[in-house]
């Protein structure tokens, strides 16, 4: 017996015939291509002179590897890659939560002249803000670097989050309000944990880019591992080229699958809490009276979660229960 989906009907036989045939081909398509990029990189060069360098799979351009100082070098500049991605991370996600409190204000003083900044950040190249603040500010290679990955991913994440707290139902935050949470408590304490949460895969996403975006630190001269690598070309000989650059790409896909790796990690950790909480006193309304008491009892539960959040939703409740 199949069992319908919410979107599709289950596939029939024919459908899984023809997936399982489609995964084959691809399979078969993508091992060829695969076959043929070895195939090419074992075959010798010929320069346009006629002479013959060795391939790229040979031994003479993989020797350079056994150099202590070749990996101290690919060492450095792993670190200030990392260095500057990890500053430039936090920054980040501080700027965009400024954002995205600014872009969500009641005042139109705070609104507009926010949205005017985001939208003027967001269609700037990292490049050239890296260029502007180095020439203007004079800060140094690292933190031109790091403030133009944080104004520009900061820029990205307060509209993620922004996006994020628009979705949530308006009954989360009048539920905080009705237990005596002020606006601004209510969006940090109740509405900004949700959104996060709903935005983080996005927000790892964004994070893979900002740490491959460090690769731009280049055109203002900071030691990052593209730069390194390509140092080291220039000084071992162009003959090692392929063999830095794959070593770099290695090393960029090892740190980007291990960020994604602690984000889905995240996500799926975050996703579990909020099911325990969902599902603690509050969450429903066994007394029959109505969802806007379950959504306060919902709200008062994330707020007691925040720590400090509970002390100040108890004090405004006991002043309620002393003035009725």
């Amino acid at each position: 017996m199949t069992h319908a989906t919410v979107l599709y009907d289950a596939p029939g036989p024919r459908a899984r015939t023809r997936s399982r045939i489609i995964s084959v081909v691809g399979v078969i398509a993508v091992a060829a291509l695969l076959g043929w990029v070895v195939w090419r990189l074992a075959q010798p060069q010929v320069a346009v002179n006629g002479n013959v360098t060795p391939s790229m799979l040979s031994a003479s351009r993989w020797d350079v590897l056994a150099y202590g100082e070749v990996w101290r070098y690919i060492g450095s500049g792993v670190w200030n890659t990392l260095r500057a991605a990890a500053v430039a991370m936090v920054g980040a996600l501080l700027v965009g939560v400024l954002f995205a409190f600014g872009r969500l204000a009641d005042t139109a003083l705070i609104r507009i002249p926010t949205t005017v900044l985001l939208e003027f950040f967001r269609g700037m190249p990292v490049l050239l803000m890296m260029l502007f603040i180095l020439l203007v500010a004079s800060t140094g290679a690292f933190w031109a670097v790091v403030i133009a990955l944080i104004i520009y991913n900061g820029a990205i994440v307060g509209e993620a989050l922004r996006a994020g707290i628009v979705s949530l139902n308006k009954g989360q935050r009048e539920a905080g309000l009705s237990i005596g949470l002020t606006p601004v408590r209510t969006r940090l304490m109740i509405e900004f944990p949700q959104a996060f949460v709903q935005m983080l895969p996005i927000l790892i996403a964004q994070m893979v880019v900002l740490l491959k975006d460090t690769s731009l630190g280049y055109i203002v001269a900071y030691p990052e591992l593209a730069k390194t690598v390509k140092d080291m070309a220039n000084y071992y000989g162009n003959g090692y080229m392929f063999t830095f650059w794959l070593v770099a790409v290695v090393i960029y896909l090892a740190i980007n699958l291990a960020v994604s790796w602690f984000g889905r990690r995240m996500a799926r950790f975050a996703a579990a809490r909020g099911g325990k909480a969902d599902a603690g006193p509050g969450a429903t309304d066994p007394g029959g009276a109505g969802p806007t008491a379950a959504a306060a009892g919902g709200a008062a539960a994330v707020a007691a979660a925040g720590g400090a959040a509970g002390g100040a939703a108890g004090g405004a409740a006991g002043g309620g229960s002393e003035n009725s």
